[in-house]
């Protein structure tokens, strides 16, 4: 079940963009809340927050979501870790800086999968790492249309 970083809306129109957080690259996805349908987007591959920030003002300005959804990293088990209190932390600086609402989605195993769909379609997974975090992206995405 997604998270709200705040109160939850009911939204059920509209651009979505999606966020896999990662503290080197930033995969984005983009899909419609009527259609239920996510494509890759984009990677941010930037270390620096006042550049990753732009690219992503950038991005809001151009598709206008009406929501944005962070994939939140998970242990199998379920329990938190280090990445997980990043990607909080950037799923509320997400929502205090646009005054979008902000869902995390369990993003558990869409890394893996995310290489087989690469696999799948001829990519070499060493050389295309800019693509494997917009897949994740969309993958975090369409988990949360499925939900």
């Amino acid at each position: 079940m997604p998270e709200s970083v705040a109160s939850v809306r009911d939204i059920r129109s509209g651009t979505v963009l999606a966020f896999d957080f990662g503290m080197r690259r930033i995969g984005v996805a983009v899909g419609e809340l009527q259609l239920g349908v996510a494509h890759p987007l984009a990677t941010i591959d930037a270390e620096a927050n006042d550049v990753r920030f732009a690219r992503i003002e950038a991005l809001v300005n151009e598709w206008q979501p009406v929501l944005l959804v962070v994939g939140l990293p998970l242990a199998l088990d379920g329990s938190e870790h280090a990445m997980t209190v990043l990607a909080r932390r950037f799923a509320l600086r997400l929502q205090g800086r646009y005054g979008i609402e902000t869902r995390l989605v369990d993003e558990r195993l869409t890394s893996v999968e995310a290489e087989q769909q690469a696999r799948d379609i001829g990519l070499d997974v060493r050389k295309a790492r800019s693509k494997m975090d917009q897949l994740a992206a969309k993958l975090i995405l369409e988990s949360y249309f499925n939900q």
